[in-house]
């Protein structure tokens, strides 16, 4: 089998769930993935939207990723864009890869995330 991604982790507070369900579920459209119970006792999500898994782990000393992210590829760029902004979600455009159209934003926890338009990946 070929390497592959299995997931990337970013790190929350202690009680953030909730909020982080509205930001992965609600907005980006990520399902909820049931959690071993060993690890569900710890807190925490895991989500998954197609191939890519996103898990929160809960960091009691927690400060948010500012320069790490995970980079998501999406469909319908201008489609989420928009509804991000709409629910308030600062939305930095990154042009310094011609030809390629990506973004940045920040889960409501601080994390930084890159988002990349499927029809302009590398």
């Amino acid at each position: 089998m070929p390497w592959h991604l299995d997931h990337v982790q970013l790190a929350v507070p202690p009680g953030a769930e909730a909020r982080c369900d509205e930001f992965y579920v609600d907005a980006l459209g990520f399902v909820t993935l049931d959690k071993p119970p060993v690890l569900a006792a710890r807190g925490g999500r895991w989500y998954r939207r197609d191939d890519a898994t996103v898990h929160l782990g809960v960091e009691v000393d927690f400060r948010p990723a500012k320069k790490a992210h995970p980079a998501l590829v999406v469909d319908d760029y201008e489609t989420l864009l928009e509804r991000l902004r709409l629910r308030g979600v600062a939305v930095v455009p990154d042009e310094d890869l011609p030809g390629v159209r990506r973004c940045y934003v920040e889960d409501p926890v601080g994390n930084r995330l890159e988002l990349i338009d499927s029809t302009t990946t590398l």
